[in-house]
């Protein structure tokens, strides 16, 4: 297999008037071609009087070595990427293996979902328990709740079929490297997806594609033997001997093997486990706000105004660090989206960003974090990160009125520290309602100082970004877990028989990274087993 590198198009052009030139670039024959396929597409934009695509292709071609011989420097020579999801155990997608006991897995987001698909393309029959509801009905109670203020604490953002990530942006850009990336491209194209996140440099999916996507999986799941438990919230395990023996919901399930893919909001269960010993560990993890710019100014910032192509809606990623140690840096942006009630308990305040997936709306938001480290929090307990993140949404809530409206303020009145008492330019998308405030007033001193610089450092990187008219949202605390569940080389907790899993254990961030966390969890039961 070869591979034509930095193939420079500067119109907007089907897949097939890509290939073609690429071949007359390079000079291959299309007789020669036996398969090709786009292996990334991406945007140069870092000269916006030079904006352009840049793709690769690859290609399956005989004569191989003749065209590698002319020292074309566009064309490499590869090898396909080794798939060790299946040549590390042997995938039989029909095979019927039993275990005395069914594997549990707590929670269906993206880690607990792609392990049980995982464990069902292998014979297994886990049984999947979530405390949420299926995430059609989902939809419904996050609706309700964003029209009218009625929280439903079990069936909500973070709580529910598809977990947090599912009314996001469905982004699957991550900083891992792992072979089961590819794997989970794959698998949600198979159950839905659009075939363009196989190649895209920022792949995503949308939170409008993602709920039936979801719903795709749930049925292939079952249809291979696996079963769901909706609004089933587990409150006791059994544990003997340092081994998990049972989990508790409305019923007991006997278990040798429990995959904990709980999310980063599953307080309660955070507080069991740690009473029964599960060994865990306070963790960093940021806070902070969302901001919202008009897109056209986002598009304009990172495109200017001289380019033809039809370009999706422009996206930003920044970071800043302070002199006092601090860091602050851009998370979830969500372009043409808006800024999404995510609380989970009364009397709160939690943001967060959602796009669809033709990311057509009015406004761009991305949450602006500041780190914060277990030296902050009130106590050395593990689950001091919990009380930290709930203190800042309690207050928010007060802030807003009490009434689930969220606290806004203008980034200038922000820098200026005084309230805001007008909206301008940018229109506020968080619903049920906002409150024009001085989120000054609750944010921690060290959070509000940093993000002031910040704001200002971020505006001479992205012309606008300090706009005194974009619109500050608070706040925002969940951008990952404040637990680590610890686990050894195997996965396995000090618990035997428990895997700590994606994002709420502490080892994600993002729907990728949870989902490839869930495979090698699952991985890790069927290699015990030698399956």
């Amino acid at each position: 297999m070869i591979r034509i590198n930095n193939i420079k198009i500067y119109e907007d052009i089907t897949n097939l008037e890509v290939f073609e030139f690429a071949i007359n670039k390079v000079n291959i024959k299309k007789s020669d071609i036996i398969d090709w396929h786009i292996s990334k597409k991406s945007i140069d934009a870092r000269k916006k009087s030079d904006v352009h695509y840049i793709y690769s292709i690859d290609m399956i071609i005989k004569n191989e070595e003749y065209y590698l011989k002319r020292n074309n420097k566009l064309i490499t020579k590869i090898k396909e990427a080794e798939n060790l999801f299946k040549n590390e155990f042997h995938l039989k997608d029909n095979s019927t293996c039993h275990l005395s006991k069914p594997p549990v897995i707590i929670g269906a987001g993206p880690s607990g979902l792609f392990a049980a698909l995982t464990l069902v393309q292998n014979g297994l029959k886990p049984i999947i328990i979530e405390q949420g509801k299926p995430v059609e009905e989902r939809q419904k109670d996050v609706e309700v709740f964003r029209k009218t203020g009625f929280l439903n604490s079990l069936s909500n953002v973070q709580f529910g079929e598809g977990g947090a990530g599912t009314f996001s942006d469905g982004k699957l850009t991550t900083g891992i490297n792992s072979p089961y990336c590819k794997k989970v491209l794959e698998e949600f194209v198979k159950f839905g997806a659009p075939e363009e996140i196989l190649y895209l440099s920022k792949p995503h999916i949308g939170t409008d594609n993602l709920i039936n996507i979801i719903k795709n999986m749930r049925n292939y799941i079952i249809s291979k033997g696996g079963s769901f438990l909706f609004n089933e919230k587990v409150t006791d395990f059994e544990i003997i001997n340092s081994t998990i023996c049972a989990v508790y919901c409305s019923k007991k399930i006997e278990t040798d093997n429990l995959i904990l893919a709980i999310g980063h909001s599953s307080r309660d269960t955070f507080k069991k486990l740690h009473s029964l010993g599960v060994a865990m560990e306070a963790k960093n993890f940021s806070v902070g706000v969302r901001i919202e710019h008009l897109q056209e100014m986002i598009n304009l910032s990172q495109y200017g105004n001289l380019t033809n192509l039809n370009l999706p809606p422009a996206s930003y990623k920044l970071a800043y660090h302070a002199s006092s140690g601090r860091s602050c840096y851009s998370f979830c942006m969500c372009p043409g989206g808006v800024v999404i009630a995510s609380s989970s308990e009364p009397n709160t305040i939690v943001t967060n960003g959602m796009s669809n997936f033709l990311r057509d709306g009015t406004n761009s938001n991305s949450a602006i974090l500041v780190n914060v480290t277990p030296d902050d929090f009130s106590n050395s307990s593990p689950l001091a990160g919990i009380y930290f993140q709930k203190d800042l949404e309690e207050k928010a809530f007060k802030l807003g009125g009490g009434n689930y409206f969220a606290p806004i303020q203008r980034v200038g009145d922000f820098l200026n520290n005084t309230k805001s008492t007008y909206i301008g330019d940018v229109r506020p998308t968080y619903i049920p309602g906002v409150t024009l405030s001085n989120l000054n007033e609750i944010l921690p001193n060290f959070v509000s100082t940093t993000l002031k610089e910040a704001i200002l450092y971020f505006d001479t990187k992205l012309n606008g970004f300090a706009n005194p008219d974009s619109i500050l949202t608070g706040v925002e605390t969940r951008s990952s877990s404040p637990v680590r569940i610890i686990r050894n080389e195997n996965l396995v907790s000090n618990i035997n028989g428990i895997y700590p899993c994606g994002e709420g254990a502490g080892y994600a961030g993002g729907i990728m990274s949870a989902s490839v966390d869930g495979i090698k969890c699952a991985l890790s039961i069927l290699k015990k087993y030698k399956i």
